[in-house]
């Protein structure tokens, strides 16, 4: 009778290492409190999204091709706005 408990002991354990294992292999769930607002737009006649930041402490993570940086180009507009645009490169 204690070698079927050993046995079956081992065998849940087995599972519940296999379990756990799978489970730290998928991703991360993030949420936030709002999604952010993408916006189909039009850039210099190409297709483009604009992400619309409207709180001083937006922050936006950028992520380039190893060697490349972040780039962003601002302008002000007419009604005192300022818009750019976020590319990578050298």
């Amino acid at each position: 009778m204690l070698l079927f408990i050993s046995r079956c002991w081992g065998s849940v354990m087995g599972a519940i290492i296999v379990f756990l294992g799978i489970a730290s292999l998928m991703p991360a769930i993030a949420t936030a409190p709002a999604p952010p607002q993408l916006v189909p737009a039009k850039l210099k006649g190409q297709a483009v999204y604009v992400l619309y930041l409207t709180r001083s402490s937006d922050k936006v993570l950028v992520r380039c091709y190893p060697g490349q940086q972040p780039k962003v180009e601002v302008q002000a507009k007419a009604d005192g706005t300022k818009e750019g645009t976020l590319t990578c490169g050298n």
